[in-house]
């Protein structure tokens, strides 16, 4: 099915899920069995976006938001209790051959290939599910095997893998028919910070290359300011911002941090700001972003200064800052 509008279509799309509730102690346990007392928990909350082809998004949100949930909705895992979803043109709840070979969910806490044998026998066993050409399938398996340096790792038992080198012989497996959506869930879970900049960089090439359409959920934030321009927050099953990263930042950050580095290592500089670490001469303030201008000229000219720097408050502090201000309306 072709589609010529955005490859991810989602209106008030809503999971509810009832909840078992007993009270503690043996007479509530027997009175559970003829009486169960349930109570209703929504996990999604009639969100709405779209996303066109090729846009690399950022999902947000703490645990309990309400992410996975989402895309395993996307992913025709679950149903949905309301609203509407498409996902290039189909209802994935519907689980057509056509859509699952377009599509693929990758789960930075799950096993996907045979835990006993080779991740090149499980992706021999991809080969035949997705009736991929023979030629074809080993070109795109080498490709990404050099790209991602498996070399002999692709031998060995999936089992004896560490975390990182199974996340990327996990990720192989899961590209290998070459889909047009992908759905990361936290692919980078864990994972030591060069493994995690070389699935990232791995990421981006394949949305380079295919003009892929990718939802990423990731609790490291350089992984979302690596690869994302727009990004998406929820908190509650509920959407919060949906917008550019540095409007998310604008929005949301009151503050900036100068940092300074003086001739004199022992001045004074609270007056200036918060002091938020102070190493050798270097000095790191926390000003309110309306009075920075104010505070670098004032700087420069009562201090001996030899190098200033300005810079917007870390993504993470701004993400917290979006949390809060969600739990102050509620």
């Amino acid at each position: 099915m072709v589609t010529s509008g955005p490859d991810i279509l989602i209106d008030a799309l809503s999971k509810t899920y009832m909840v078992p509730e007993r009270d503690a102690g043996l007479k509530a346990a027997i009175t559970s069995l003829v009486k169960r007392k349930t109570r209703e928990v929504k996990a999604v909350d009639e969100i709405s976006f779209s996303i066109a082809p090729g846009e690399v998004v950022g999902f947000l949100g703490p645990n309990g938001a309400g992410k996975t949930t989402t895309l395993k909705m996307l992913s025709g895992l679950l149903y949905p209790s309301g609203g509407q979803v498409q996902v290039l043109g189909h209802v994935p709840s519907q689980r057509e051959k056509a859509f699952l070979r377009r599509i693929t969910l990758v789960m930075g806490n799950r096993n996907q290939l045979q835990w006993d044998i080779p991740a090149i026998d499980s992706y021999e066993l991809n080969r035949a599910i997705y009736r991929l050409a023979p030629e074809q399938f080993k070109r795109t398996r080498d490709e990404f095997i050099e790209l991602l340096e498996l070399g002999a790792l692709v031998n060995k038992p999936v089992r004896n893998l560490s975390l990182g080198e199974r996340m990327k012989v996990e990720i192989v497996g899961a590209l290998l028919h070459q889909p047009q959506v992908l759905f990361l869930d936290e692919p980078t879970i864990g994972l030591d910070v060069t493994m995690q900049r070389r699935i990232r960089t791995f990421v981006a090439e394949y949305n380079r290359r295919f003009n892929a359409t990718v939802i990423l959920t990731s609790h490291y934030m350089a992984d979302v300011e690596a690869l994302c321009k727009r990004v998406i927050v929820i908190h509650h099953g509920k959407l919060l911002y949906d917008g550019d990263l540095s409007g998310l930042v604008e929005r949301f950050s009151a503050t900036k941090k100068i940092s300074v580095s003086l001739d004199d290592a022992t001045a004074d500089l609270s007056m200036y700001g918060e002091v938020l670490s102070r190493e050798g001469d270097r000095v790191t303030l926390q000003v309110p972003k309306a009075e920075t201008s104010r505070i670098t000229a004032r700087l420069l000219s009562d201090m001996a200064v030899s190098d200033l720097t300005v810079e917007d408050a870390p993504i993470e502090d701004v993400i917290e800052r979006v949390f809060a201000a969600e739990a102050n309306l509620a």
